[in-house]
């Protein structure tokens, strides 16, 4: 399976007892080693207003990085859309790719204060799921529901703070449409008026669609015949019709032939399969602090997590994410990867990894690099 790529997605977790500022020194030596050990991409996510997690402006921490790796690509996954403009998307990501030509990733995201995609209910896949599984083995959760977010007061107060006063995202496949116009040199604005973004026109940057359900992220990636990544490890429940939508509705471009996928999957590595399940163990109450509004929380220790007093209904919050997070030793967590990628028919893996300690994460990228290039 080495043929599969394999890249990072890192959130900059803030462990507990630690800080934002060694969170980042993390980083940067985990994006160093992450080259070394031949993974194909490295990005970064996007949230805000969270305790455990530094990665607040993806820009900003790959600029960093771009000057302490030379390889590696790296990107945004993703730029979080909803608050932000076409042009200091591409303004941003210019100055980047003006000193570090070739390697970027422009990873766009709907979220950032859109109203949800639609979840009215599963969209008809072709691949039939029983039991909670696809055919081939891979757990296909039942779907997660976030209507208990809707009206949070943090969620709401994060809008209010990354909004300007009485500002509207705009439609976010026109604001894609205007990021492509801006890059090629091509825009007009409707009453024809030219606009170039320099830097940022002509940038060689790889432009993707972060998305996790068949919606509008699908649709816009399809249309515009872009780069598709699914997000197994957000939403395991829609991976398949992710994937699947983007596919049924993808149209040759100028940046791809034919659909183009990346799937990511929650992943620990360690030399046994106990050693993983203890290093994962922080894993289920971090969910549950995302999943409550609360804010992902400072990553805890494996005493921190066991400390935790579970409840019912906190299991069933995290259930979907817990079950499909891949913990085991080398050979296990491969197998369960070529499963993911049989399933989804992905092009490219990403691998999102946190453990309390950093020596600990890693190893399990290492680990998983070696056993991978084995295949």
């Amino acid at each position: 399976m080495s043929a599969i790529p394999l890249g990072v997605l890192d959130l900059v977790p803030i462990p507990s007892g630690s800080t934002a500022a060694q969170a980042l020194r993390n980083t940067i030596d985990l994006a160093q080693q992450a080259e070394r050990l031949g993974y194909t991409r490295y990005w970064f996510a996007e949230h805000h207003l969270n305790p455990g997690v530094a990665g607040t402006s993806p820009a900003v921490v790959l600029a960093l990085t771009a000057s302490a790796t030379s390889t590696i690509r790296i990107g945004s996954g993703a730029v979080q859309l909803g608050h932000r403009t076409a042009l200091s998307t591409v303004e941003e990501f210019g100055l980047i790719d003006a000193l570090h030509p070739g390697r970027l990733d422009l990873g766009l995201g709907r979220s950032g204060g859109r109203p949800p995609e639609r979840t009215a209910g599963p969209r008809p896949t072709t691949t039939p799921v029983v039991g909670g599984r696809a055919p081939n083995g891979l757990r296909i959760p039942p779907r997660f529901s976030s209507e208990h977010l809707i009206g949070s007061p943090r969620l709401r107060l994060q809008q209010h703070l990354l909004h300007q006063p009485g500002a509207r995202p705009q439609d976010y496949g026109e604001q894609v449409g205007d990021i492509l116009a801006l890059l090629r040199g091509d825009y007009r604005s409707a009453d024809g008026i030219e606009a170039h973004a320099v830097p940022g026109e002509g940038a060689e940057v790889q432009v993707w669609i972060l998305g996790s359900s068949g919606g509008q992220s699908a649709e816009v990636a399809g249309r515009n015949g872009l780069r598709f990544a699914a997000n197994y490890h957000v939403s395991p429940a829609t991976v398949l019709e992710a994937v699947e939508g983007y596919r049924a509705g993808f149209q040759p471009s100028g940046h791809l032939d034919k659909p183009h996928v990346s799937v990511s999957a929650d992943v620990v590595v360690a030399e046994n399969d106990a050693t993983a399940r203890e290093l994962a163990t922080g894993y289920g109450p971090w969910v549950r602090s995302i999943r409550t509004a609360e804010g992902a929380i400072p990553f805890p220790t494996p005493v921190q997590a066991r400390a935790h007093a579970w409840t019912e209904a906190d299991r069933a919050l995290v259930a979907d994410r817990v079950d499909t997070q891949f913990v085991g030793s080398p050979g296990r967590v491969a197998d369960q990867l070529e499963q993911l990628q049989e399933a989804t028919g992905a092009d490219e893996l990403i691998i999102t990894t946190i453990t309390h300690d950093h020596a600990d994460r890693v190893r399990s990228y290492r680990l998983l690099a070696e056993e991978w290039h084995r295949r």
